[in-house]
């Protein structure tokens, strides 16, 4: 048996053949050469918690189920059947990556924000004759936090943790926070930011111990680092597949048997009834080829993205003065590298940046709009006009050690031309925040 249809019976693709002879041979090894990466203007693209390149098998595994096995799984024929065999497959496959006891406890979603929003209003509403306070962090996602800010709305009181410098937040904080009519706690796994791994083990002992609903959103960790959801004790974890390199547009939720939620969507009786709408076939298929292929041999990759993202951190220090990590040096996901650059904006390092082929962002990409400082960075005690010179650089497997070296003898150059030119510069403002050091002539 060849590698290629070894991999397919894995993933359960049907063995077909479309692509052309150069590519095909790296289809189905989900790896990414550099041939593959290196095209559009040759760019390096350090950008992946906004989004992540489809790997070659998930892509591969995918299209046979938009013009051959199409039917809807609701329906009984044969073609319907085929559709129901490969969302079951994918069921099995995302509950298998990270510890869940069936795969009845997963439900497909259409991304992060829909999986957040479904198991915290769910929640919420399903146990409001039990109570209305809900615990959450300053740091989370806007997909919770502006949920919890809608539930505020509708009678609920919520209460907003602050973080420490490091963007954590403490078991101990989780307690002291829980009331009589605390029904949820809602902690993300890792900040999308600044990368910050929070202590979702412990809170979940502390949740389970007093009966209170623990979700995790883990759209940034899934993928990244191993997650199981019986260790961790939490009741509902939230995904989402193109952070893993899975297609847009789809996600799923975990829900702990048991737990009771409310509908988001209401409609047919798809995903047993809980959540209603034709399923993206395709992209379900996607997302478990893509969370199989993302949590093999995690601990390895994971070290392996782990000393690239130092190599690029201390290469930013060495080579920059006035560059601070947000975030900790340990306890942090793997792939993430964010720094707050003094006396120049963001977002014109990351015009530079764009420009010289290389591609990274200032924060969360659900936001890039916004003229605000970064919530996350203020949360964690940064002043305006240092959290507005934040740079996110964000790694993959595909990185290559040449590529961090390019950004590094890169930045360096833009950082130096931004100052020379802005109206704050080492040279013209004291600076009292220790933790920069400005260097006097």
């Amino acid at each position: 048996m060849n590698s290629r249809k070894g991999t397919a019976r894995a993933l359960d693709i049907p063995a077909r053949s479309c692509y052309n002879a150069n590519v095909k041979s790296h289809l189905m090894a989900g790896n990414y050469p550099a041939e593959r990466k290196r095209n559009h203007m040759d760019r390096i693209y350090l950008d992946n918690a906004a989004t992540t390149a489809v790997a070659p098998a998930v892509l591969e595994s995918m299209l046979p189920y938009f013009t051959e096995i199409y039917g809807n799984p609701s329906s009984v024929h044969a073609e319907g059947r085929g559709a129901r065999k490969a969302i079951e497959n994918a069921r099995r496959q995302t509950a298998a990556a990270i510890g869940a006891a069936s795969p009845q406890e997963i439900y497909f979603t259409g991304g992060g924000s829909e999986s957040d929003n479904w198991a915290i209003k769910g929640a919420a509403f399903a146990n409001r004759k039990k109570g209305n306070h809900i615990i959450t962090t300053a740091v989370e996602h806007h997909a919770v936090l502006h949920t919890c800010a809608w539930l505020e709305k509708q009678g609920f009181r919520v209460t907003y943790l602050p973080v420490d410098g490091e963007g954590r937040v403490t078991a101990q904080q989780v307690a002291d926070a829980i009331c009589d009519d605390t029904i949820l706690i809602t902690v993300m796994t890792a900040n999308n930011e600044i990368g910050t791994l929070m202590p979702i083990a412990e809170i979940g002992e502390i949740a389970r111990s007093r009966k209170i609903l623990f979700h995790t959103d883990a759209v940034q960790a899934v993928g990244a680092i191993p997650l199981n959801v019986q260790e961790l004790k939490v009741d509902m974890l939230s995904m989402s597949a193109h952070k893993f390199h899975g297609p847009k547009g789809v996600g799923a939720l975990y829900v702990r048997k048991g737990i009771r939620l409310d509908p988001l969507i209401h409609g047919g009786a798809q995903e047993r009834g809980q959540r209603a709408g034709t399923e993206n076939l395709p992209g379900i298929v996607g997302l478990g080829a893509a969370i199989t292929l993302a949590t093999e041999n995690l601990t390895g990759k994971a070290a392996r993205i782990a000393a690239l993202r130092d190599r690029l951190m201390d290469g930013i220090l060495s080579r920059i003065p006035d560059v601070r990590v947000n975030g900790p040096r340990e306890g942090r996901l793997p792939n993430n590298c964010n720094v707050s650059v003094r006396y120049i904006e963001g977002e014109s390092m990351l015009l530079r940046l764009d420009l010289a082929g290389i591609s990274a962002s200032s924060g969360s990409a659900c936001t890039s709009g916004s003229l605000d400082p970064s919530h996350v960075l203020l949360a964690i005690g940064l002043p305006h006009e240092v959290a507005h010179g934040s740079l996110r650089f964000t790694l993959s497997e595909a990185t290559t050690e040449a590529e961090i070296d390019t950004v590094l003898d890169t930045l360096p150059g833009i950082v130096a031309d931004l100052r020379a030119m802005s109206v704050l510069n080492a040279n013209t403002t004291t600076v009292s925040d220790e933790t920069f050091v400005c260097p006097r002539k």
